[in-house]
């Protein structure tokens, strides 16, 4: 160690019975993965500040009056964290019944499925959304879906161009893809929370269409999106078709040509075709973030196929 160099100081914790030891600053979330619990999360991103919306990590801390939100709760010397108390997996369990009882989350992963198998999690019982019942006289020039959550969950399908499609019936709010296209990664405000309370909804600035907006078309917020409410056409129009295929694509990586920057790509390939670019988020030039050139830039590839 230099005399610049400072000692890292770690703190140790007890996570379910297990001690754990990990760099100060680290969160609740880390020491509980480093002791083995597979806690879901939803609205955190491993390069994005926690946006501590989700609320589907809550654990229970000793001596704490409330649960607390592991992903962004720092981890404090001699902690005693429980995640399987009965009251942290009430908790989950039914924060997991409303979203999936609200939204359509089939394309969420299988992780929120396994999730969900494992807290019990029932969102039949909630039933299915109620016809939509406006709160408030309709205003004939209000253009937006009246102010239900159940009518927010029907809007249907935005598809404005051939790269991005918008379907906020699987949208939970969890603000990773505001914060991707804000101060986290692209810092290009072309959407953002509009409405308050059961009308809050993502939206470009004004509600314009996506080509009419801000949007520089980077993709990002497709990458963070964790529930498949944001897609590239590709992937959506193969959704529809019935032949896209996770489990038979072949990842091959490679770097970006369009620059001298070095972005690494993620070539996601099924039956010779490339259906979508990634970044993995450990790189350190792109932490997972890419320009409209490496995440839509490889189609000219299949241009002479006509597809």
């Amino acid at each position: 160690m230099t005399m610049l160099e400072e000692p890292i100081t770690i703190v140790s914790a007890r996570v379910d019975g297990a001690d754990v030891e990990l760099p100060a600053g680290s969160t609740v979330l880390e020491a509980c993965r480093e002791a083995g619990a597979d806690l879901p999360t939803l609205c955190y991103g491993p390069t994005m500040t926690a946006a501590n919306a989700c609320r589907v990590c809550m654990v229970e801390v000793e001596g704490s009056r409330t649960l607390v939100p592991s992903c962004s709760r720092k981890l404090d010397e001699g902690m005693e964290i429980w995640t399987g108390s009965e009251r942290a997996v009430h908790s989950r369990r039914l924060v997991m019944e409303l979203l999936a009882s609200a939204s359509e989350l089939d394309r969420a992963g299988p992780d929120l499925e396994r999730w969900m198998g494992e807290a019990r999690a029932r969102p039949g019982r909630f039933g299915p959304p109620e016809p939509a019942t406006p709160r408030v006289p309709p205003d004939p020039g209000h253009h937006h879906p009246p102010n239900t959550f159940a009518a927010s969950v029907a809007e249907p399908p935005k598809i404005e161009d051939e790269l991005y499609v918008r379907d906020y019936s699987r949208c939970i709010l969890c603000y990773r893809c505001v914060d991707a296209c804000g101060v986290e990664h692209q810092n290009t405000f072309a959407i953002a929370v509009a409405g308050r309370g059961f009308d809050a909804r993502i939206s470009t600035e004004f509600d314009v269409t996506l080509p009419e907006s801000a949007c520089v078309y980077c993709g990002n917020c497709i990458a963070v999106c964790p529930t498949g409410a944001l897609a590239g056409r590709i992937e959506w129009d193969m959704r529809g078709q019935g032949t896209w295929d996770e489990s038979s694509q072949e990842v091959t990586r490679t770097v970006c040509s369009y620059c001298g920057v070095g972005c690494n790509l993620d070539l996601h390939v099924q039956e010779g075709r490339i259906v979508s670019v990634t970044s993995p988020h450990d790189h350190d030039v792109t932490l997972g973030n890419l320009c409209i050139k490496g995440r839509f830039g490889w189609m000219y590839v299949d241009s002479g196929r006509g597809v």
